[in-house]
């Protein structure tokens, strides 16, 4: 739905709008918004509110700190859960006063790798399945991880406590024009996944922002907290984000093939190809915390292992058995905690680099990874992913693809706060130190 500077104002009349937030995204994927009364919304729209960036994780330093939001007009939405006073939102692009695209916009990257695909004649598609946890709260509001429920997959009430809470998240998601196609209870207790429609990466980007948003504040509304973390409880599954990602062009799909064994063309093999290539250079940004690599760990059925099939889902990817419009590839090692522009920037990057240098996958494996001997994966030529968020930090560090898509001032600026992030982490002492050797030595 396209909507133009006289149908946002009239809609906000309609609604009786009282606030406008004008929504963006820091480098470490946290949204930021600055709220204006409705009787900004016109200057708002004609790009004229300025605000103060240097305080925004990895924005600019104090002397350059004015920056100016310029609101995409087809990301207006009336929150509904603001009925008291009506409040109205619309997620903004963030400029310099000269006018052009301030380089640490992480909307403003995703954009630019959108353009290099439209010049190879593609629009690029996600799908993301971003798990989340329900937990109870402590009488003073504090968020626990006492699980609301003891539900497994697709269980219903009354094992599924979380029902409720989600149903209220699907009509919120509703109201605010996603496609909602299934929201179900996941694998481990608490654990829950709301899946929408696929659409260009920069509309999926802005929604699974929105998601986000929508889940914390619908849970909280029940007395719960919603979070994206992605392994909160050891001992259970982790939530990760399981990322269909698929090429159009001219509105046919680039990865079917009709005269394939396999229904997969060339192309979708040169994307797969890029993936697996830069898999462990972008790895940092798709499970971007220390956390994310207590997550990737053998026997979880997270991924592990750098590899490809075309139904095996103990691969880094898999490709869905669906053909035709729904061909797609699957990458299951993300997790949501990561920035959904930066993330979805790098993986088209990376398969796109795929296509431009025809780099061929390895043959696609039907082996269970996980039972194969480390002698066997050797042989077989299968890497694994970092195991931590050190290891993944060096690899982005010396990538050319990152540094290419991300910048200068975003590639630094995620380093120095994720480094500083490892090297806290490691110095600390943890209670698991305390329990095993507190004791004994």
């Amino acid at each position: 739905m396209s909507f133009s500077k006289s149908d946002i104002l009239k809609k906000a009349e309609e609604a009786k709008v009282r606030f406008v937030r004008l929504q963006f995204t820091d480098i470490l994927g946290i949204a930021k918004n600055v709220a204006i009364p409705v009787e900004q919304l016109e200057k708002a729209l004609d790009n004229k509110i300025m605000f103060d960036g240097s305080s925004i994780e990895g924005f600019t330093r104090i002397n350059e700190s004015d920056m100016y939001l310029r609101p995409d007009y087809n990301t207006f939405a009336i929150l509904p859960w603001r009925k008291e006073v009506p409040v109205a939102r619309l997620i903004c692009d963030v400029y310099l006063p000269d006018g052009t695209p301030f380089p640490g916009c992480p909307r403003g990257i995703l954009k630019r790798v959108m353009a290099q695909a439209a010049e190879m004649g593609y629009v690029p598609n996600a799908g993301p399945e971003a798990e989340f946890f329900l937990f109870k709260r402590n009488e003073d509001g504090s968020a626990t991880t006492e699980t609301h429920d003891e539900g497994g997959y697709f269980d219903l009430s009354p094992v599924d406590k979380g029902e409720n809470a989600r149903r209220d998240m699907v009509l919120t998601l509703q109201e605010m024009g996603f496609e909602v196609e299934a929201s179900h209870h996941e694998v481990a207790e608490g654990q829950h996944e709301i899946d929408f429609k696929y659409a260009d990466a920069l509309t999926t980007a802005d929604r699974l922002a929105t998601f986000k948003i929508v889940t914390k504040t619908i849970a909280s509304e029940h007395g719960l907290h919603a979070t994206f973390m992605p392994k909160p409880i050891y001992g259970i599954n982790g939530s990760g984000m399981h990322t269909h990602l698929s090429l159009f062009k001219d509105g046919e799909p680039v990865f079917y093939d009709v005269n394939d064994p396999d229904g997969l063309s060339q192309t979708a093999r040169h994307f797969v190809g890029g993936l697996l290539a830069h898999i462990r250079e972008i790895t940092a940004v798709t499970n971007p915390l220390v956390n994310s690599y207590k997550r990737l760990v053998p026997g979880y059925e997270a991924p592990v292992y750098i590899s490809w099939s075309m139904a095996n889902r103990s691969a880094l990817i898999r490709v869905p058995a669906s053909r035709g419009t729904s061909t797609r590839v699957e990458l299951r090692s993300p997790d949501p905690s990561c920035n959904p522009y930066l993330a979805f920037a790098l993986m088209f990057a990376a398969g796109l680099d795929g296509i431009k240098n025809k780099i061929e996958p390895p043959a696609p494996l039907t082996k269970n990874i996980y039972q194969m001997t480390p002698e066997e994966r050797e042989e077989a030529g299968i890497k694994s992913l970092p195991s931590s968020l050190g290891e993944a930090l060096a690899e982005l560090a010396g990538s050319s693809l990152a540094r290419e898509v991300l910048g200068e001032h975003v590639l630094s600026h995620f380093l120095k706060a994720k480094s500083l992030e490892w090297e806290v982490y490691n110095s600390t002492v943890h209670d698991w130190e305390l329990e095993q050797y507190l004791n004994v030595y």
